[in-house]
């Protein structure tokens, strides 16, 4: 869950029912920037930017559940994270996104690189689409986050969008 400019009520009253959505699909569900969110509404985990809370004082909060890691495109970030027992590493962004403004340019190269060190999930995020998704997947990424070509797709609804990268 990913909500930038709502505030903690909205955020509340849509996490409740994103929550229920996930246990009854059996998925993960899983917040962004803030583990106190995260605890208040029993997600399953948090991911953590380099500019937000560190693993330690969110493992405070959350205890023994998902968190992951923003690791830019850099393999010392990654160390770090692997060092401090993230839960997954998150690299991004590969290609041109309107999610949101972005200082890093990841490659695959990355991802190759990091899965000789851990076994750590690693997560590509940004700019993914049915045209590159692939791609990722055949070079270390485990998981995708694929916001913008879902819920910003001009060509197709979300179902639609999500049934193209089967």
């Amino acid at each position: 869950m990913r909500f930038k400019k709502y505030n903690l009520d909205k955020k509340i009253l849509i996490g409740k029912k994103i929550q229920k959505l996930c246990k009854d699909k059996k998925v993960k569900f899983i917040v962004n920037d803030d583990p106190w969110l995260a605890k208040k509404l029993d997600a399953d985990g948090c991911h953590l930017g380099q500019k937000d809370m560190n693993i330690k004082d969110a493992r405070k909060i959350i205890g023994n559940k998902i968190i992951g890691i923003t690791c830019h495109n850099s393999i010392k970030l990654a160390q770090q994270a692997i060092k401090k027992k993230a839960s997954y590493l998150a690299f991004g962004a590969f290609s041109k996104t309107k999610t949101k403004k972005v200082k890093f340019r990841a490659s695959t190269k990355v991802l190759n690189k990091i899965k000789i060190l851990t076994n750590i999930p690693l997560v590509a995020i940004g700019g993914i689409n049915s045209k590159n998704y692939k791609n990722l997947l055949l070079n270390n990424a485990n998981f995708l986050a694929i916001s913008g070509y879902i819920w910003n797709n001009k060509k197709y609804n979300p179902k639609k969008a999500v049934e193209m990268l089967k």
